[in-house]
């Protein structure tokens, strides 16, 4: 028997940590992308200088990107389940080292074909390599905030397109594109390497469980719960999310890679037409960020198809906008949701096949945004070479989305009938 003022500690709820570490897993995640995919997104500011000492075209240029955007995408469906076997960190590591490297190698390029192959080799196998593992290590660290948390994760993405492309146009401007990628490389080496350390795959080799609750009773070495990785693809919900992605991929990234020469195009200054650039990173961040938690609230299936309408609707202002003040516009409302999309998926993916194989599936589901993004920059490209416009590009882009929100929101409605029949 027990006095009063004597704890029974056989009942009592174990200790919450008041620092929950997940949130670190976090912060490297965010830098990782941060990084990456800042130094991908550069291209823009450098693509006017590589065709003028290169003589080559845009949509030649533009193949780089391509490339560089079909490998990291597409190197996810080896990277992430070598991160469920290896540990994020490894990967993690691995890619911001290839990044650094190739942007150093492209550095000394004397050819477009050098810049190919350091560039969309090295960028691409970098970023390739470590963001499936960073975002699969994120949905294992949280349940009730998992939304958020991917958001914010993922908003190193917008916060690096914000930071970078300025930061790439500026040190073109004073040393010029070669020492500029230099620059870059040793940044992507030092940050990214360093804040890959904080990556961590399972809260559960701390003792904790996901959000800082207490552990599940589980062998610390049992697999998560989860869909196999064979149940997860042969799902009727796996395909129509692969199609989703796949047809709004194909125009996904044409204004990363050709906002900027198009504004350059309509009279816009070059210091104010990298700023685009900085407005997609801007809307992107605001995107991941506030989205990501007010899904949590709404329901992902739902929030999702509204992401790819956004973008829609957002692709119409880019057709009919020549000025800064209209690009301005259009770049920051496609960022806001194009931010919210890139938050959503990983997370809905959890939602729907659970963390035993998160990485292997997110791996395979982006090789669908790898095909499209080796397609989209640089059709757009070779598009303007024969039009001497983007407005074909723009509207096949808006298509691409509207159909993409139709399939997801297709999706959701027929979940909700599931549900309701069950009961």
């Amino acid at each position: 028997m027990t006095s009063p003022n004597t704890l029974d500690t056989s009942t009592a709820r174990p200790p919450r940590h008041r620092f929950f570490h997940g949130w670190l897993v976090v912060a490297g995640a965010f830098a990782v992308m941060f990084v990456g995919f800042g130094c991908a997104y550069t291209f823009s500011a450098f693509l006017e200088a590589l065709q003028h000492d290169f003589g080559a075209s845009r949509g030649e240029v533009s193949l780089v990107f391509s490339l560089a955007g079909f490998l990291y995408f597409g190197l996810g469906v080896f990277s992430g389940p070598l991160a469920d076997r290896w540990g994020a960190r490894r990967l993690a590591i691995a890619g911001m080292v290839f990044v650094g490297l190739g942007l150093v190698l492209a550095s000394q390029a004397r050819s477009l074909t050098q810049i190919f192959w350091a560039y969309g080799l090295g960028v691409g196998l970098g970023v390739g390599a470590s963001y499936v593992p960073v975002l699969g290590a994120v949905q294992r660290w949280f349940v009730r905030q998992r939304g958020f948390a991917s958001g914010l994760a993922v908003s190193g993405i917008g916060v690096g397109t914000l930071a970078m492309p300025p930061l790439a146009s500026w040190l073109i401007d004073t040393l010029g594109w070669r020492d500029a990628y230099l620059a870059l490389g040793v940044l992507a080496a030092v940050v990214g390497v360093g804040m890959a350390l904080l990556v961590e795959n399972d809260p559960r080799t701390r003792g904790l469980g996901p959000d800082g609750d207490p552990p599940k009773a589980l062998a610390s070495t049992a697999l998560p719960p989860g869909a196999s990785v064979r149940e997860a693809v042969g799902s009727g919900r796996f395909a129509g999310l692969y199609a989703a992605c796949l047809i709004s991929s194909f125009g996904l990234f044409v204004p990363f890679v050709h906002l900027v020469p198009y504004a350059l195009d309509h009279g816009v200054a070059a210091s104010s037409a990298v700023l685009l650039l900085g407005a997609i990173g801007v809307g992107s961040t605001a995107g991941r960020f506030f989205l990501g938690g007010l899904a949590d609230r709404m329901g992902r299936h739902y929030a999702l198809p509204l992401m790819s309408a956004g973008m829609a609707l957002s692709l119409v202002v880019w057709a009919m906008s020549g000025g800064l003040w209209g690009l301005a516009l259009f770049a920051f409302a496609y960022g806001v949701f194009y931010g919210g999309f890139v938050a959503l998926l990983p997370a809905l993916v959890m939602d729907w096949f659970g963390g035993r194989h998160i990485g292997a599936i997110i791996g395979i589901l982006y090789t669908s945004v790898a095909i499209g993004t080796l397609i989209g920059p640089s059709a757009a490209g070779f598009a303007f070479d024969l039009t001497r416009s983007y407005l074909l590009p723009i509207l096949v882009a808006i298509g691409a989305n509207v159909v993409a929100a139709g399939l997801l929101l297709a999706m959701a409605q027929r979940g909700r009938r599931a549900v309701q029949s069950a009961f």
